[in-house]
């Protein structure tokens, strides 16, 4: 039952950070300038991105999450358990995000949340 919360975990930070950084960089825009001075620029100001510190905040803790995850389960479950963010971060994407996601994106999620079914069986 640890498993499980922990995998919760996992999955909800990894949505989380994914969403948060998603959000960021568009409202960043696209990065113009490539020279050492303009990556320069362009760090500083990512650095004092609130939601961008979130999101690397949220990357840590699904880290270590899933570090304690496989100490307790085998990597077998842990792996492809842990794709089951992929079937929430399709769905949130084109919830919260207004993105296209084409057929072949759903059909793969529906795939990953079959796949993540059986291993709950």
């Amino acid at each position: 039952m640890k498993a499980w919360g922990l995998l919760a975990v996992i999955i909800a930070s990894t949505v989380t950070a994914d969403l948060l950084q998603s959000h960021e960089m568009k409202r960043h825009g696209e990065i113009q300038d490539f020279r050492l001075s303009g990556l320069r620029r362009v760090l500083a100001v990512l650095a004092g991105k609130r939601n961008l510190i979130l999101a690397v905040t949220c990357m840590a803790i699904s880290f270590f999450a899933f570090m304690a995850l496989v100490q307790i389960a085998d990597l077998s479950f842990a792996v492809p358990a842990s794709a089951g963010s992929l079937v929430i971060e399709t769905v949130l994407a084109r919830l919260l995000l207004k993105e296209h996601v084409d057929l072949r994106r759903w059909i793969g999620a529906a795939l990953v949340a079959g796949g993540v079914w059986l291993l709950a069986l």
